[in-house]
């Protein structure tokens, strides 16, 4: 019962403000998710990463280990889901990239801040910046049918990434009165983050309803499965493998979402795999953490 009241814990204050921006626009409220969204990818979350990267105090060589079995697992997850999808027939532009990448920025930092405090953080971080920059090249590349990578470098959030890298490998610190400065805007990051995506799944009109629960269930024990393998293969440390299989186990992204639509694959089946496997995850992420907490 201790354990039940401590996932609950942890996990309740990424779905209660989820629930804040559901019945925001439930009420008839105005809530503009293309700026907020911007705000949040251009300005928050590069802060964010910035200065969680170069104030970690994980170890580099960790954090390396962590980078080397974040790929590893994508990688995995990656070559089943492209068999599953070949397999059954789904159109690849739609299905695949979804499938891969999860919710690592909406609900994978912020759990693992609440489950493992600043050093869980600290993983999930560069495990959110490997999955970004995968997301933002071969990702986009899959949903478009082609496109350049080097599109990758023109993301804030790689930018930050790199120098942030570049800050903790080196040792450097930025000045004090800069770096609180950057810590007050990152902290905007994901609170915006979890009250956009309760908007957007509100907004959101799934379709496919029974795909994308069988699909939302494969994908969950996909990327628990190859993440574990990874990080057991990698001989993780506890929490730095418990955050990489929460990371790699988030569900779809409303991101996905977008780039459907901007793409102009099937975005009516994407929202519904936002929808259900965002419902699902209630359950599949505290019987994850139950496992590590």
């Amino acid at each position: 019962m201790e354990l039940v009241l401590t996932v609950l814990e942890i996990t309740s204050p990424v779905f209660l403000l989820a629930l804040v921006g559901y019945i925001w626009v439930r009420a008839g409220f105005e809530y503009r998710v293309q700026f907020v969204t911007r705000l949040a990818m251009t300005l928050a979350v590069p802060c964010l990463i910035f200065t969680a990267l170069m104030k970690t105090e994980v170890e580099p060589a960790a954090l390396s280990l962590v980078t080397i079995a974040a790929i590893v697992a994508y990688g995995a997850v990656t070559v089943v889901t492209w068999a599953l999808v070949a397999g059954f027939s789904l159109d690849r532009p739609t299905y695949l990239a979804p499938l891969i990448f999860g919710n690592t920025g909406n609900l994978g930092l912020p759990l693992a801040l609440f489950a493992f405090g600043q050093e869980g953080l600290g993983y999930a971080v560069v495990i959110f910046a490997v999955m970004a920059v995968m997301a933002f090249t071969f990702g986009i590349w899959l949903v478009s049918g082609g496109g350049s990578l080097l599109k990758a470098v023109q993301e804030p959030m790689v930018s930050a990434t790199l120098l942030g890298a570049l800050f903790l490998w080196q040792g450097w610190k930025t000045p004090v009165f800069v770096t609180n400065t950057l810590e007050l805007i990152g902290q905007m990051a994901i609170p915006l983050m979890l009250i956009t995506l309760g908007v957007a799944v509100a907004r959101l009109t799934p379709g496919g309803i029974g795909r994308a629960l069988w699909l939302s269930l494969v994908k969950v024990g996909i990327c628990v499965g190859c993440a574990l393998g990874a990080g057991l293969w990698l001989d993780l440390p506890h929490v730095a493998l418990a955050v990489l299989v929460l990371q790699v186990a988030t569900p779809v992204a409303v991101t996905s979402y977008l780039l459907a639509e901007k793409y102009e694959a099937d975005a009516d089946a994407v929202a519904g795999l936002v929808v259900i496997s965002t419902l699902l995850s209630v359950v599949s992420i505290p019987v994850v953490l139950a496992f590590f907490v």
